[in-house]
């Protein structure tokens, strides 16, 4: 268990310093979108070769062409989250940005636990949840003040 909280926490570690690379090639590119391709496509290559060395089976054309399309748009949710964080952390500033992108996280994980979708298992919303989502909130609103 303290090994999965360390990488949880590494996790936050690589998201904000993602975030701020990011915007830095931005202002070298001129451009989020084109900031969020070059993220992509080093991305891509770097799990390219993890997924070349990997000792799992490869999946065949019939096992591609049999996943539901909706579990595709993991990529879609992925060019939206990385392209908006490009141009939104600079300015609302980082604490703000991770914040507010917390705060939706949470919100939508309570949704997706209470009323199990996207195949999650159903996890209830108790009070001691909601009350925790309410104390980020109050957190995000102090990060407003300047």
């Amino acid at each position: 268990m303290i090994l999965l909280l360390i990488l949880s926490i590494a996790i936050g570690i690589a998201m904000a310093s993602q975030t701020a690379v990011n915007s830095q090639l931005q202002q070298y590119l001129n451009s989020p979108l084109q900031a969020a391709f070059f993220s992509f496509l080093i991305g891509t290559i770097c799990l390219a070769l993890l997924v070349l060395f990997e000792p799992a089976d490869q999946p065949t054309l019939q096992q591609l062409t049999h996943v539901p399309l909706w579990l595709w748009t993991g990529g879609l949710l992925g060019v939206y989250a990385i392209s908006m964080s490009i141009y939104s952390a600079p300015k609302l500033g980082f604490l703000t940005f991770t914040g507010v992108v917390l705060f939706g996280q949470i919100i939508t994980s309570m949704l997706l636990d209470q009323f199990a979708l996207l195949g999650v298992e159903k996890n209830p919303i108790n009070w001691q949840r909601a009350f925790g989502a309410g104390l980020i909130a109050v957190g995000i609103i102090f990060t407003l003040q300047h």
